[in-house]
């Protein structure tokens, strides 16, 4: 526990303000200025700092790793305020674990640097060649991958794609200057490097190792090769629970004494399960707490099936009936029940357990994760990008459901509250803000299918031939017409036979 001093001034965060934290925050205790860079990671938001930085953080507090400092990079103008605001404190991180009734405060150090994004990554495709860098690793999200929604190879017609295929030096996207790092190595002779996808997809690493081959491949086809022949793309798969910061967040850390502009907090749970293919090197991160394992795709399926879909099953529910956050959701019977009705008899029939848990022991560790009434995990952070997350987390299931002849029902009943909320407006009248990078055209749709439920499963970009199977055809639009008939509390009800 964390012991302010009565009366006292926040301390700013920063590298020469360490000792004067409040007693119980734990810091770092290596040698921050002795650290060297070996990781480049794209994508620095409040999931990386919480999460693979915290492990490289626990290695550098037993005295290793020490090599293998982190590099924070951004290919997004809007990475900039949060480089500017890291920076300003050394890239230090005050972590704050959150679970009902305690809280404790960490800073983390394993970042040492920020590169300044610029429109033609300049800065990141030179740190990328430079020979201390052996891994680099992203946290872009889900959708952000350009997998094409149809044939889920690379989207080589979207326009950052084929500005990348036509600039190859001046890329716009991670994948980009990824490629442009990598023919910088190449040209060098300094060898290749792993890419370490850290996203909920299924088999995150094949993911990325698609985008930067499949773009290399459009403007240098011998590159292309180099890379698929000598870099690696292992598969992972995180979970931790990390909010979004805002105004609580930022007045929490203060009230614990600590001035910290860009704090995260997150739950108790870490899990990293991470397949051993490291051409050029790794951390050692099964030291503190990592998986090396083979098996990567059963925890990943167990992960994204359950724990993704489920937030998807409570989210869309909650922000129609203005369920502020996950953990309100578990508390209202209705939502509570349908989550575990949904994840019990129609998701884990299909999902494999593994060594240490399983599949209803893990039901349950979510159960338990999602109640958890410290964690302010909001359902629009939850909700945001379901045309990507449903396509990810909730369809696969109803498919191997369909192909098996199990029952649909409640994926279904989750498809047609997705619907329902993209019209946009919550049952009490309030309007749903935008939260999709396909918004406009999604509240298009769930409006025309308020009267022709079909419609919305004609979206062939989501839902592929879905929409050709009877069984969920017939349940989506049942269920659909039922949510506006009669509400969403009477549909819950009657699905969960109240």
């Amino acid at each position: 526990m964390v012991e302010r001093p009565a009366d006292t001034r926040p301390v700013r965060l920063c590298q020469a303000s360490l000792g004067a934290l409040p007693k119980g925050v734990l810091r770092p205790e290596y040698d921050r200025a002795a650290l060297t860079p070996g990781i480049v990671h794209i994508g620095v938001g409040n999931f990386h700092r919480a999460h693979q930085a915290w492990y490289l953080h626990r290695l550098m507090q037993r005295g290793a790793a020490q090599d293998w400092g982190i590099i924070g990079a951004g290919v997004r103008a809007y990475d900039a305020e949060m480089r500017r605001k890291l920076l300003a404190q050394d890239c230090l991180t005050t972590l704050v674990e959150l679970t009902e009734g305690q809280r404790r405060a960490e800073v983390t150090g394993a970042m040492i640097d920020y590169l300044p994004p610029q429109e033609d990554n300049g800065p990141l495709i030179a740190q990328l060649a430079d020979p201390a860098i052996r891994i680099v690793s992203l946290t872009v999200t889900e959708g952000g991958y350009f997998v094409h929604p149809v044939t889920n190879g690379l989207d080589t017609d979207h326009p950052d794609i084929r500005h990348d295929a036509t600039n190859p030096d001046r890329p716009r996207t991670a994948f980009g200057a990824i490629v442009a790092g990598l023919r910088r190595r190449r040209d060098a002779g300094v060898g290749p490097l792993t890419g370490l996808s850290c996203d909920n997809l299924i088999g995150n690493g094949q993911v990325l190792r698609q985008a930067v081959v499949g773009l290399a491949r459009l403007s240098d086809p011998d590159l292309a090769d180099w890379i698929d022949t000598h870099c690696t793309f292992p598969n992972s798969m995180v979970d931790c629970i990390v909010p979004a910061t805002g105004p609580t967040e930022l007045e929490l850390i203060r009230s614990l004494g600590i001035d910290d502009a860009a704090p995260v907090t997150h739950e108790s749970f870490r899990q990293w399960v991470i397949e051993d293919a490291f051409c050029a090197g790794r951390p050692d991160w099964d030291k503190v707490g990592a998986t090396f394992t083979g098996r990567v795709h059963d925890y990943e399926v167990m992960k994204l099936r359950i724990l993704n879909a489920g937030h998807q099953i409570l989210a869309n529910v909650g922000e129609i009936l203005n369920l502020g956050t996950i953990a309100g959701c578990m508390a209202h019977p209705l939502v509570s029940g349908f989550f575990r009705k949904v994840e019990t008899q129609e998701i884990a029939p299909f999902v494999r357990p593994v060594p240490e848990r399983s599949v209803a022991e893990y039901i349950a560790l979510i159960e338990t994760r999602f109640r958890n009434p410290a964690i302010i995990d909001t359902t629009r952070r939850v909700a945001f990008d379901g045309s990507s997350r449903h396509v990810g987390f909730v369809l696969p299931s109803i498919r191997d459901a369909l192909a098996a002849g199990g029952s649909v029902e409640g994926l279904a009943l989750v498809e047609a509250f997705w619907a329902r909320m993209c019209a946009g407006t919550r049952e009490d009248g309030t309007p749903i803000d935008p939260n999709d990078p396909y918004w406009d055209d999604l509240v298009a749709t769930a409006t025309q299918a308020r009267e022709t439920p079909a419609v919305w499963l004609e979206q062939r970009q989501y839902y592929g031939d879905l929409a050709d199977f009877p069984a969920f055809r017939e349940a989506f639009a049942r269920w659909l017409t039922m949510i506006w008939s009669n509400g969403t509390t009477e549909t819950l009800k009657t699905y969960l036979g109240h």
